[in-house]
């Protein structure tokens, strides 16, 4: 009985205290203070981005787009070699087995002309 007690009164708690945190989080939305904090926020990452890859850009390192793109370009290229490779192994294989003979009549062969006498 206790237990059950105990349990209504944390979830009445863990309750209260989600409603409390959603009308907080409301509340700081609908800041217009807020809001263009986060917004101003927000557009000074972006900047800060653009200048890191800016100043990568002129020092010769490659940006993290840069090395992302060279990574999807180099598995691209690592499947398309494993498909060569199994296309090569089968190949291979074919090769490696003797085909069937096929038995096909045998010509007579070809009488030579005798030889004329002087």
């Amino acid at each position: 009985m206790t237990t059950d007690r105990d349990s209504s009164f944390v979830d009445r708690v863990s309750r209260q205290g989600e409603e409390a945190l959603g009308k907080i989080a409301e509340e700081l939305v609908g800041n217009p203070f807020v809001s263009g904090a986060v917004s101003r926020a927000l557009e000074a990452r972006e900047k800060a981005a653009q200048a890191q890859e800016a100043a990568l850009g002129a020092l010769n390192i490659p940006s993290a787009a840069d090395v992302e793109r060279v990574t999807r370009r180099l598995r691209s290229v690592s499947q398309r070699l494993e498909s060569i490779e199994d296309t090569l192994d089968r190949l291979e294989d074919r090769l490696a087995t003797p085909a069937p003979k096929v038995r096909t009549a045998k010509k007579p062969a070809a009488k030579k002309p005798a030889a004329k006498k002087p």
